[in-house]
């Protein structure tokens, strides 16, 4: 059965011409009217002549209002961001609120037939809107979507929310908004993760209402049936006009992502996700909607996205003036001609247009109807979900970043290298102390990054490090390099040193020294300088050639440790001096051989003793030389002469033995470190 209007309906589809002159007085009034403005002036302050107004799920609200007032002196900035209702009579019953915030205030178009009252125009948007006005550049970690938006909402502006998601979502370690609205911000999050809102308007309040499903949705109080007479009684509240079909959509959705701790999972297609429609054609799209580590999540994506395009291949189109629908609100339509058609339906957008029922002389002489809308609709099974329209900035160019850590660490990393960053556009709200690390791992790059080899050269805290971001993206940021700043300067004066190239690191912790690999390129200094600060061992698994143009000088200020697994060859082509101020030993394990070209010459500060296991033998070409003291014993190649006081032969006692040699036995070398040490 169609729902009858009241009696207040019947001024709209006659003429009614009262006298303007007295509009102001006994006529300017709200009350007893189908359609009234409330807010925070007096009431009968403004009047509503009409109201136009758009609403859908997952879009802000807006109403343009048309109002009458007596009042020259209203303060437009007074009015800015009050709340402002307006009020809809229903016709079982009961009033229908249309609630928001005052955005925009002024005068509007000069009145005819009348000179004593004053044209106003308003436009009244949900709080929501407000994000729409502050725009932040800041990050979120460790929290979900839904953290991060309702903290955004109830937190930062306060607004009323009635949060009805019922699916889990994922924890995001590093969420940035970066030179974007809130709204766009807060836009983007959930479209990408399914969760849409609309508003529901009592008390002359308004609640944004958080969604993720069909089962949030209820029926239209008073508005569970809804008749389609296209035909029918104008004072029935029925829909009038009908039109929908199908559009031809992709029916599937292909993501891929990437995931670092598992290349080989991501490489061998572990994360490609994929989603179908049932009975969808075999258009196919393939996109990255967000980076996951969870194939399960990319599928939870791709079902998103499908489920917009179903949205759009499913759309109705139908014209009503039946008061109380609104989007968010089901109804079941009745007597369609198609069979097919008469379901129940979910109202996802609507745009309205209402004028007084009283006030139609003032500018204008056709009375107009109260209330007409026009709203778009979907099968309630079938779905909601909003359009992914905001764009996620793309960041087209590197930044520079602070590396951070712990109060008194140097070098704060990860198993992966990774370093944490503060970025400087941070310092619009810097984190308070307790809060400071609390943000994500940012990978670094390297020359090169092989398993278990490649280079590493890990940024450290207080370093200004280059930053880029994977394929654009604020949440995917990594560093790339490293610049020098005024609190960090480079090692050697520029442009005065300009020629020198150097690695050059700082020990840790404390600082005060350093290792150094340094290349000088000044014309005629040119030098490759090695510097160790402890320890440099060299391990060399095959040949160490060494050759050096000039002079070579090794100093060793405590002991030298030299091995040599088979022969050892020295070749000098001058002179070869030595000088050791303690004992020298030298034991062989065969034969010893000296030759000398010219003379050999011995000289003991002491005793020389020489002992051989079996036979001595001293043989000279022209003379042997035996001396001590005043005696000696000369062997010439024709006699042997003995001179001595006296010379004694046969005179008793022993000959002096040989002490023999006990050479002290070399302390073997330590072995250089090979790469499998471990290292402190």
């Amino acid at each position: 059965m169609p729902v009858q209007l009241g009696r207040h309906d019947r001024h709209q589809y006659g003429r009614h011409h009262p006298d303007p002159t007295t509009v102001t007085t006994s006529l300017f009034t709200q009350k007893n009217r189908q359609l009234a403005v409330k807010g925070p002036l007096a009431a009968d302050t403004l009047l509503l002549l009409r109201m136009q107004g758009e609403e859908a799920l997952g879009r802000l609200s807006e109403y343009r209002l048309d109002l009458l007032g007596t009042d020259a002196d209203l303060d437009f900035d007074a009015l800015l961001g009050q709340d402002m209702s307006v009020t809809l009579a229903l016709a079982g019953g009961g009033e229908r609120q249309f609630n928001g915030i005052v955005s925009e205030f002024g005068l509007g178009a000069a009145l005819p037939q009348s000179d004593r009252l004053l044209s106003y125009q308003a436009v009244l948007r949900p709080r929501l809107w407000l994000l729409t006005r502050a725009s932040h550049c800041r990050f979120f970690s460790g929290k979900t979507v839904l953290q991060i938006v309702l903290d955004l909402l109830e937190r930062d502006y306060h607004i009323d929310v009635d949060n009805q998601c019922s699916a889990s979502y994922p924890v995001l370690p590093h969420c940035a908004q970066y030179r974007e609205s809130d709204f766009d911000f807060f836009s983007r999050l959930i479209e990408r993760e399914g969760i849409y809102y609309f508003f529901r308007h009592a008390g002359g309040k308004h609640t944004l209402v958080l969604a993720d499903s069909p089962q949030v949705h209820t029926a239209i109080p008073g508005y569970g049936q809804v008749d389609y007479k296209p035909w029918g009684a104008q004072l029935c509240e029925a829909i009038r006009q009908w039109r929908g079909g199908r559009q031809l959509q992709a029916g599937r959705f292909s993501s891929n992502a990437f995931d670092f701790e598992a290349p080989s999972k991501s490489g061998q297609q572990g994360l490609l996700a994929r989603a179908k429609l049932p009975q969808a054609g075999e258009l196919e799209q393939q996109d990255c909607p967000a980076p996951y580590t969870d194939a399960a999540q990319g599928e939870r994506y791709a079902r998103i996205a499908l489920q917009a395009h179903k949205v759009l291949s499913q759309r109705i189109e139908a014209e009503t003036n039946a008061r109380g629908v609104c989007p968010g609100g089901l109804f079941r339509l009745n007597g369609h001609p198609r069979a097919d058609q008469n379901r129940q339906y979910l109202v996802i957008s609507a745009s309205y247009t209402l004028h007084s029922d009283a006030y139609a002389t003032v500018l204008e002489t056709d009375a107009k109807p109260v209330f007409a809308c026009t709203m778009n609709l979907i099968g309630h099974d079938v779905g909601f979900c909003s359009q992914p329209l905001t764009t996620k900035p793309s960041l087209t160019g590197p930044q520079t970043a602070m590396v951070v850590g712990p109060e008194g660490e140097e070098i704060h990393t990860d198993q992966y290298g990774r370093v944490m960053l503060q970025f400087h556009w941070e310092q619009f709200s810097p984190a308070p102390a307790d809060k400071r690390l609390q943000r994500c791992w940012v990978r670094v790059a390297q020359g090169w990054a092989g398993k278990r080899w490649g280079s590493l050269f890990l940024p450290r805290v207080g370093q200004e490090v280059i930053v880029e971001f994977l394929d654009g993206d604020p949440d995917q940021p990594i560093v790339a390099g490293s610049v020098y700043n005024a609190a960090n300067m480079p090692p050697y004066a520029l442009p005065a040193k300009a020629a020198i190239s150097t690695i050059k690191t700082a020990s840790s912790k404390g600082g005060g020294g350093f290792n150094e690999l340094r290349f000088n390129d000044a014309k005629g200094s040119e030098q490759l300088f090695i510097r160790a600060e402890k320890d440099w061992e060299s391990y060399v698994k095959h040949d160490a050639l060494t050759w050096v143009g000039r002079d070579q000088h090794l100093q060793v200020e405590g002991k030298q440790f030299v091995k040599v697994g088979g022969a050892m060859h020295t070749l000098v082509g001058g002179d070869h001096n030595q000088k050791v101020d303690g004992s020298v030993s030298l034991q062989t394990g065969k034969d010893l051989l000296q030759k000398a070209g010219m003379n050999f010459a011995v000289d003991s500060g002491m005793a020389v003793h020489i002992k051989a296991g079996t036979n001595l033998v001293i043989e000279a070409g022209a003379s042997i030389t035996l001396k001590a003291g005043g005696g000696s014993i000369v062997i010439g190649p024709a006699s042997v002469s003995i001179t001595g006081t006296p010379v004694l032969l046969n005179a008793g006692g022993g000959a002096g033995a040989g002490a023999g040699c006990s050479p002290t036995a070399p302390t073997a070398p330590l072995k250089a470190d090979d790469g499998s040490k471990e290292l402190a």
